[in-house]
């Protein structure tokens, strides 16, 4: 019987992949688009002490070079930024891509992010609640009281837009909630199978608490697919994702996507069978382009008959 359906983004490159391989977001966009993935993702970053670019610029560039993908943030951060700022952000974004935005959301990044943006890293959280709450209001262009900003202005925006789907960003209980209260997918990073197997059955007795039906799962992965010289091993891919999170190297030993595409195929497959529709792939090493080819070919393996 045919598999359910599972849909495949891959993380754009950043300024130093764009200056190796000769590629810009446009080409990059096009160029996933046309290998037939699903989604081009953007993370959004202020000051992490290397060069980055603004995700709603970066976004907006890949919506107006394709026509059919998924625009999507990895992840977003409102509560860094004013509330209507945030909204129109998004609200241009979704305005540019023709309604094809999806808006992962996240409240981390460091305190020295939150301090560069000029908010107390501990109001990140209720910051974060704040800004879900609103959008709605703000997008559809209601009058909308803002009031975690001084003098609790009232706002109305325009134009209006459709509210793009709300991931919410992070495996933790905190995200889970968030999620379950007041978003449309859980989207969590470098977790195995079986941790999206017992977090989606949380997400979905909390949402079912709410009275809201259980929102999607997409999950976030890195890998180098294939094989020949300059590839990361998956030691390797694992070692820098322990190093960066600080987490126990066993502990994500088997998380990089690497190998030839059936056996990265097979590993999504798992986290298909747990419960998740959508994966979203970092690029780790390789040429850019021919590691979405490859990811291309690892989506048709997922979507062919058992």
């Amino acid at each position: 019987m045919p598999m359910e359906s599972f849909e495949i983004g891959v993380i754009l490159p950043g300024i130093a992949v764009q200056r190796r391989d000769g590629i810009d977001l446009r080409e990059a966009a096009r160029h996933a688009e046309d290998a037939g993935l699903d989604g081009v993702w953007h993370g959004d970053h202020l000051a992490v002490g290397g060069p980055v670019l603004d995700v709603s610029i970066a976004l907006a560039t890949a919506a107006a070079a394709t026509g059919r993908v998924r625009i999507g943030a990895s992840v977003f951060v409102p509560a860094i930024r004013p509330v209507a700022w945030v909204a129109k952000q998004i609200a241009t974004l979704q305005y540019v891509s023709r309604d094809r935005l999806v808006l992962g959301v996240g409240s981390g990044g460091g305190p020295a992010q939150w301090a560069a943006a000029g908010v107390p890293y501990g109001e990140r959280g209720g910051r974060t609640d704040t800004a879900l709450e609103l959008l709605p209001r703000l997008l559809a262009g209601e009058k909308t009281r803002l009031r975690d900003e001084p003098g609790e202005p009232v706002v109305e925006l325009a134009p209006a837009v459709a509210m793009p789907p709300v991931w919410v960003g992070n495996a933790s209980g905190v995200a889970i909630q968030r999620a379950a209260r007041l978003a449309d997918g859980w989207f969590p990073s470098l977790i195995s199978p079986a941790e999206v197997a017992k977090g989606g059955a949380r997400l979905a007795e909390l949402a079912a608490e709410h009275g809201r039906p259980a929102p999607v799962i997409a999950i976030g992965g890195a890998g180098a697919l294939g094989s020949g010289p300059g590839l990361p091993s998956r030691e390797e891919i694992a070692s820098g994702i322990a190093s960066a999170y600080g987490r126990p190297l066993e502990e994500v030993t088997e998380i990089p996507l690497t190998g030839h595409p059936e056996k990265a195929a097979e590993r999504l497959a798992a986290y298909r069978d747990a419960g998740a529709r959508h994966a979203v792939i970092g690029i780790s090493g390789g040429d850019w382009r021919a590691q979405v080819d490859l990811l291309a070919e690892v989506r048709s393996l997922l979507h062919r008959s058992t």
